[in-house]
Protein backbone atom coordinates (compact mmCIF):
# COMPACT_ATOMS: atom_id res chain seq x y z
CA UNK A 1 0.00 0.00 0.00
CA UNK A 2 1.67 3.20 -1.19
CA UNK A 3 1.21 6.90 -0.48
CA UNK A 4 -0.66 6.80 2.81
CA UNK A 5 -0.12 8.73 5.99
CA UNK A 6 1.67 7.35 9.01
CA UNK A 7 0.28 6.85 12.50
CA UNK A 8 1.38 10.43 13.25
CA UNK A 9 -0.69 11.73 10.34
CA UNK A 10 -3.85 13.89 10.42
CA UNK A 11 -5.75 14.08 13.68
CA UNK A 12 -9.36 12.83 13.95
CA UNK A 13 -11.98 15.41 13.03
CA UNK A 14 -13.93 16.68 16.06
CA UNK A 15 -17.12 16.89 13.96
CA UNK A 16 -17.11 13.30 12.69
CA UNK A 17 -19.03 11.53 15.44
CA UNK A 18 -21.85 14.11 15.49
CA UNK A 19 -22.04 14.04 11.71
CA UNK A 20 -22.42 10.26 11.62
CA UNK A 21 -24.95 10.37 14.45
CA UNK A 22 -27.07 12.76 12.40
CA UNK A 23 -26.65 10.88 9.10
CA UNK A 24 -27.72 7.75 10.95
CA UNK A 25 -31.13 9.34 11.53
CA UNK A 26 -31.82 10.04 7.85
CA UNK A 27 -34.14 7.61 6.01
CA UNK A 28 -31.69 7.88 3.09
CA UNK A 29 -28.28 9.61 3.38
CA UNK A 30 -28.76 11.91 0.39
CA UNK A 31 -26.79 15.10 -0.09
CA UNK A 32 -26.32 17.81 -2.71
CA UNK A 33 -22.96 17.69 -4.48
CA UNK A 34 -21.82 20.77 -6.40
CA UNK A 35 -18.92 20.99 -8.84
CA UNK A 36 -17.75 23.48 -11.48
CA UNK A 37 -18.73 23.10 -15.12
CA UNK A 38 -16.79 24.83 -17.90
CA UNK A 39 -18.77 27.87 -19.02
CA UNK A 40 -19.77 28.34 -22.67
CA UNK A 41 -17.44 30.28 -24.92
CA UNK A 42 -17.82 34.00 -24.39
CA UNK A 43 -19.25 33.67 -20.88
CA UNK A 44 -18.09 36.29 -18.33
CA UNK A 45 -16.76 33.59 -15.97
CA UNK A 46 -14.77 30.41 -16.76
CA UNK A 47 -17.02 28.09 -14.72
CA UNK A 48 -20.66 27.73 -13.73
CA UNK A 49 -21.99 25.64 -10.81
CA UNK A 50 -23.64 22.25 -11.25
CA UNK A 51 -25.54 20.51 -8.42
CA UNK A 52 -27.11 17.06 -8.07
CA UNK A 53 -28.25 14.67 -5.35
CA UNK A 54 -25.91 11.82 -4.44
CA UNK A 55 -25.80 9.11 -1.78
CA UNK A 56 -23.24 9.13 1.02
CA UNK A 57 -21.43 5.75 0.96
CA UNK A 58 -19.38 6.12 4.11
CA UNK A 59 -15.88 7.48 4.59
CA UNK A 60 -12.99 6.32 2.41
CA UNK A 61 -11.31 3.20 3.83
CA UNK A 62 -14.32 2.71 6.14
CA UNK A 63 -16.85 1.04 3.84
CA UNK A 64 -19.91 0.18 6.00
CA UNK A 65 -20.69 -3.48 6.56
CA UNK A 66 -23.23 -4.92 4.13
CA UNK A 67 -24.35 -8.55 4.27
CA UNK A 68 -25.14 -8.40 0.53
CA UNK A 69 -21.56 -7.47 -0.40
CA UNK A 70 -19.70 -10.55 -1.67
CA UNK A 71 -16.59 -8.67 -2.77
CA UNK A 72 -13.26 -9.29 -0.99
CA UNK A 73 -12.59 -6.42 1.39
CA UNK A 74 -9.60 -4.78 2.98
CA UNK A 75 -8.88 -5.09 6.65
CA UNK A 76 -9.79 -1.93 8.58
CA UNK A 77 -6.23 -0.63 8.64
CA UNK A 78 -7.12 2.99 7.96
CA UNK A 79 -9.75 5.58 8.73
CA UNK A 80 -10.50 9.01 7.32
CA UNK A 81 -12.95 11.92 7.20
CA UNK A 82 -13.32 11.76 3.41
CA UNK A 83 -16.90 11.05 2.27
CA UNK A 84 -17.45 8.80 -0.75
CA UNK A 85 -20.14 8.32 -3.35
CA UNK A 86 -20.31 6.43 -6.62
CA UNK A 87 -20.63 7.76 -10.14
CA UNK A 88 -20.59 6.77 -13.78
CA UNK A 89 -17.55 7.99 -15.73
CA UNK A 90 -19.96 9.15 -18.42
CA UNK A 91 -21.73 11.53 -16.03
CA UNK A 92 -20.76 15.20 -16.28
CA UNK A 93 -19.51 15.44 -12.70
CA UNK A 94 -16.45 13.30 -13.54
CA UNK A 95 -14.94 15.50 -16.29
CA UNK A 96 -15.92 18.57 -14.27
CA UNK A 97 -13.65 17.45 -11.44
CA UNK A 98 -10.79 17.01 -13.92
CA UNK A 99 -11.32 20.22 -15.92
CA UNK A 100 -11.54 22.43 -12.81
CA UNK A 101 -8.58 20.80 -11.05
CA UNK A 102 -5.01 22.04 -10.88
CA UNK A 103 -4.21 19.75 -13.82
CA UNK A 104 -6.87 21.40 -16.02
CA UNK A 105 -7.63 18.39 -18.23
CA UNK A 106 -8.43 19.63 -21.72
CA UNK A 107 -10.10 16.61 -23.32
CA UNK A 108 -12.41 13.77 -22.31
CA UNK A 109 -9.72 11.14 -22.89
CA UNK A 110 -7.81 12.75 -20.00
CA UNK A 111 -10.72 12.16 -17.61
CA UNK A 112 -11.29 8.40 -17.91
CA UNK A 113 -8.77 7.30 -15.27
CA UNK A 114 -8.02 8.17 -11.67
CA UNK A 115 -7.38 11.81 -10.89
CA UNK A 116 -9.41 14.98 -10.69
CA UNK A 117 -9.20 17.17 -7.62
CA UNK A 118 -11.58 19.92 -8.66
CA UNK A 119 -13.20 22.12 -5.99
CA UNK A 120 -16.55 20.98 -4.69
CA UNK A 121 -19.17 21.51 -2.04
CA UNK A 122 -21.41 18.91 -0.38
CA UNK A 123 -24.49 19.76 1.70
CA UNK A 124 -26.60 17.48 3.90
CA UNK A 125 -29.90 18.68 5.35
CA UNK A 126 -30.81 16.45 8.28
CA UNK A 127 -34.46 17.24 8.90
CA UNK A 128 -34.58 14.89 11.86
CA UNK A 129 -32.10 17.05 13.80
CA UNK A 130 -32.77 20.40 12.08
CA UNK A 131 -29.11 20.58 11.16
CA UNK A 132 -27.31 21.45 7.95
CA UNK A 133 -23.82 20.10 7.28
CA UNK A 134 -21.78 21.86 4.59
CA UNK A 135 -18.42 20.51 3.42
CA UNK A 136 -15.96 22.23 1.08
CA UNK A 137 -12.87 20.71 -0.46
CA UNK A 138 -11.62 18.84 -3.51
CA UNK A 139 -13.04 15.67 -5.05
CA UNK A 140 -10.92 12.88 -6.54
CA UNK A 141 -11.87 10.00 -8.81
CA UNK A 142 -10.79 6.42 -8.09
CA UNK A 143 -10.87 4.44 -11.36
CA UNK A 144 -9.86 0.90 -12.45
CA UNK A 145 -6.34 2.10 -13.30
CA UNK A 146 -5.58 2.82 -9.62
CA UNK A 147 -3.46 -0.34 -9.34
CA UNK A 148 -3.21 -1.66 -12.90
CA UNK A 149 0.13 -3.23 -13.76
CA UNK A 150 0.45 -1.36 -17.04
CA UNK A 151 3.17 1.09 -17.97
CA UNK A 152 0.58 3.78 -18.56
CA UNK A 153 -0.95 3.45 -15.10
CA UNK A 154 2.47 3.27 -13.46
CA UNK A 155 3.41 6.67 -14.88
CA UNK A 156 -0.08 8.19 -14.64
CA UNK A 157 0.00 11.54 -12.88
CA UNK A 158 -3.67 11.03 -11.98
CA UNK A 159 -2.95 7.79 -10.10
CA UNK A 160 -0.04 9.41 -8.28
CA UNK A 161 -2.17 12.43 -7.38
CA UNK A 162 -5.03 10.35 -5.99
CA UNK A 163 -2.78 8.14 -3.88
CA UNK A 164 -0.82 11.13 -2.58
CA UNK A 165 -3.74 13.44 -1.85
CA UNK A 166 -6.09 10.86 -0.36
CA UNK A 167 -3.27 8.95 1.31
CA UNK A 168 -2.20 12.07 3.16
CA UNK A 169 -5.54 12.09 4.99
CA UNK A 170 -5.74 8.37 5.83
CA UNK A 171 -4.86 7.53 9.43
CA UNK A 172 -3.40 4.17 10.37
CA UNK A 173 -5.54 2.44 12.99
CA UNK A 174 -4.07 -1.04 12.60
CA UNK A 175 -0.40 -1.45 11.74
CA UNK A 176 -0.55 -5.20 11.16
CA UNK A 177 -1.28 -5.81 7.47
CA UNK A 178 -1.42 -2.17 6.40
CA UNK A 179 1.08 -2.80 3.56
CA UNK A 180 -1.38 -5.29 2.07
CA UNK A 181 -4.19 -2.73 1.96
CA UNK A 182 -5.28 -2.42 -1.68
CA UNK A 183 -6.77 0.56 -3.50
CA UNK A 184 -8.22 -1.72 -6.16
CA UNK A 185 -9.80 -4.01 -3.55
CA UNK A 186 -11.43 -0.97 -1.96
CA UNK A 187 -12.78 0.09 -5.35
CA UNK A 188 -14.18 -3.39 -6.01
CA UNK A 189 -15.71 -3.51 -2.54
CA UNK A 190 -17.60 -0.30 -3.29
CA UNK A 191 -18.91 -1.90 -6.49
CA UNK A 192 -19.90 -5.03 -4.57
CA UNK A 193 -21.76 -2.88 -2.06
CA UNK A 194 -24.53 -2.80 -4.65
CA UNK A 195 -26.89 -5.76 -4.41
CA UNK A 196 -26.77 -8.08 -7.48
CA UNK A 197 -30.09 -6.83 -8.79
CA UNK A 198 -28.99 -3.20 -8.50
CA UNK A 199 -25.28 -3.48 -9.27
CA UNK A 200 -25.67 -1.88 -12.68
CA UNK A 201 -27.18 1.27 -11.31
CA UNK A 202 -25.38 4.50 -10.56
CA UNK A 203 -26.26 5.99 -7.18
CA UNK A 204 -28.75 3.17 -6.68
CA UNK A 205 -27.52 0.80 -4.06
CA UNK A 206 -28.66 -1.35 -1.19
CA UNK A 207 -26.46 0.27 1.39
CA UNK A 208 -26.05 -0.02 5.12
CA UNK A 209 -24.82 3.24 6.57
CA UNK A 210 -24.37 3.36 10.34
CA UNK A 211 -27.73 1.85 11.30
CA UNK A 212 -27.62 -0.83 8.57
CA UNK A 213 -30.80 0.47 6.93
CA UNK A 214 -31.30 -0.63 3.34
CA UNK A 215 -31.96 2.27 1.00
CA UNK A 216 -32.59 2.53 -2.73
CA UNK A 217 -31.94 5.68 -4.75
CA UNK A 218 -32.41 5.74 -8.51
CA UNK A 219 -30.26 7.92 -10.77
CA UNK A 220 -29.06 5.87 -13.73
CA UNK A 221 -27.14 2.72 -14.65
CA UNK A 222 -23.49 1.82 -15.18
CA UNK A 223 -24.45 -0.49 -18.05
CA UNK A 224 -27.19 1.70 -19.51
CA UNK A 225 -27.20 3.71 -22.75
CA UNK A 226 -24.96 6.82 -22.65
CA UNK A 227 -26.35 9.34 -20.10
CA UNK A 228 -27.61 12.51 -21.74
CA UNK A 229 -27.35 11.20 -25.29
CA UNK A 230 -30.38 11.61 -27.56
CA UNK A 231 -32.34 8.38 -27.81
CA UNK A 232 -32.37 8.75 -31.60
CA UNK A 233 -28.57 8.56 -31.83
CA UNK A 234 -26.80 5.19 -32.25
CA UNK A 235 -25.03 3.46 -29.34
CA UNK A 236 -23.79 0.01 -28.33
CA UNK A 237 -27.25 -1.49 -27.88
CA UNK A 238 -25.82 -5.01 -27.53
CA UNK A 239 -24.05 -4.21 -24.26
CA UNK A 240 -25.82 -1.10 -23.00
CA UNK A 241 -29.40 -1.65 -21.84
CA UNK A 242 -31.75 -0.31 -19.21
CA UNK A 243 -32.70 -2.43 -16.20
CA UNK A 244 -29.89 -4.99 -16.39
CA UNK A 245 -29.18 -7.21 -13.40
CA UNK A 246 -25.45 -7.60 -12.89
CA UNK A 247 -24.15 -10.47 -10.77
CA UNK A 248 -20.44 -10.43 -11.66
CA UNK A 249 -18.04 -8.29 -9.66
CA UNK A 250 -15.87 -8.01 -12.77
CA UNK A 251 -18.66 -7.24 -15.26
CA UNK A 252 -16.64 -5.63 -18.09
CA UNK A 253 -19.12 -2.91 -19.06
CA UNK A 254 -20.30 -1.86 -15.60
CA UNK A 255 -16.80 -1.90 -14.11
CA UNK A 256 -15.44 0.13 -17.02
CA UNK A 257 -17.94 2.88 -16.19
CA UNK A 258 -17.94 2.58 -12.40
CA UNK A 259 -16.11 5.20 -10.32
CA UNK A 260 -15.79 6.09 -6.65
CA UNK A 261 -15.63 9.80 -5.87
CA UNK A 262 -13.82 10.80 -2.68
CA UNK A 263 -14.13 14.27 -1.16
CA UNK A 264 -11.05 15.56 0.63
CA UNK A 265 -12.46 18.27 2.93
CA UNK A 266 -10.83 21.55 3.91
CA UNK A 267 -13.87 22.95 5.74
CA UNK A 268 -16.96 21.63 7.50
CA UNK A 269 -19.84 23.69 8.83
CA UNK A 270 -22.56 22.50 11.17
CA UNK A 271 -25.59 24.81 11.31
CA UNK A 272 -27.95 23.83 14.13
CA UNK A 273 -31.34 25.56 14.06
CA UNK A 274 -33.18 23.03 16.23
CA UNK A 275 -33.63 25.71 18.88
CA UNK A 276 -34.10 29.24 17.42
CA UNK A 277 -32.97 30.84 20.68
CA UNK A 278 -29.68 28.92 20.72
CA UNK A 279 -28.93 28.53 17.03
CA UNK A 280 -25.23 28.38 16.25
CA UNK A 281 -22.88 27.64 13.39
CA UNK A 282 -19.83 25.47 14.12
CA UNK A 283 -17.06 26.08 11.60
CA UNK A 284 -14.13 23.67 11.27
CA UNK A 285 -11.06 24.29 9.10
CA UNK A 286 -8.32 21.76 8.42
CA UNK A 287 -4.80 23.04 9.13
CA UNK A 288 -2.39 21.29 6.77
CA UNK A 289 0.64 22.41 8.77
CA UNK A 290 -0.47 20.64 11.94
CA UNK A 291 -2.92 18.03 10.63
CA UNK A 292 -5.53 19.33 13.08
CA UNK A 293 -8.99 20.84 12.70
CA UNK A 294 -9.43 24.41 13.94
CA UNK A 295 -12.85 25.28 15.39
CA UNK A 296 -14.86 28.52 15.60
CA UNK A 297 -18.40 29.05 16.83
CA UNK A 298 -20.36 31.77 15.04
CA UNK A 299 -23.85 33.14 14.83
CA UNK A 300 -26.00 31.30 12.28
Amino acid sequence: MASTSSTAGPKPAPWKSAFLEHINQMPSPEFVFTSLHSAPSGAPTPYVPRARYCIFRGFWAELPENKHNEAPQNERNFESEMPTFTSDVRMSKVPELFHSSAGHAKSLDQTVGSGGGGPCEAVWWVKETQTQWRMRGQAYIVAPDIEEETEQSKVSSGVRTVKSELGSRMRVVKEDGKDEWSWNKELTAHFGNNSPGLRGKQDLCRIEVCKKQETDFISGTFAAPPPGQKVTEPYDDKNLKLGQKITELDHPVARKNFRVVVVKPDEMEQLDISNPEKARRQHYTFDKSTGEWQHEETWP
